[in-house]
């Protein structure tokens, strides 16, 4: 069983780690009600020549890629703070087993013990 304190430093640090993955997405994307994250990636304007055009593609899609990570990762950190309030932090989805320590560590956000990643990431090849 993960001892209080590393579990409260653990929600510390996602909570940190929101806070600049938030400020990540206000950089890359404006609002817009119309999206369902209410939010879409910036189009950056170079002018109108071939090779500005093409340069702004290319930031484009990077920054679609970026955002699309970043909101990854953000519901992945929501995901284990619901499961951190509720006192399921270390248990795994699919089993109910205990998730261990070092996995915890190693990857803080991780919803199963590392018997069940490796059957599903198995399953998948």
């Amino acid at each position: 069983m993960l001892d209080v304190k590393k579990v409260e430093k653990i929600k510390k640090d996602l909570l940190e780690r929101k806070k600049q993955i938030l400020a990540d997405l206000n950089d890359l994307s404006k609002k817009d009600l119309h999206e369902v994250d209410n939010r879409v990636a910036k189009f950056p304007e170079y002018g109108d020549k071939p090779d500005e055009n093409a340069q702004e593609i290319s930031e484009y899609s990077t920054t679609v890629v970026a955002e699309k990570v970043l909101e990854k990762t953000l519901e992945e950190i929501d995901s284990t703070l619901n499961r951190i309030e509720k006192g399921t932090y270390n248990i795994c989805k699919y089993c109910g087993g205990e998730i261990s320590e070092k996995r915890l560590e190693a990857r803080p956000t991780a919803s199963s013990c590392i018997e069940c990643k490796t059957k599903l990431q198995e399953e998948n090849e």
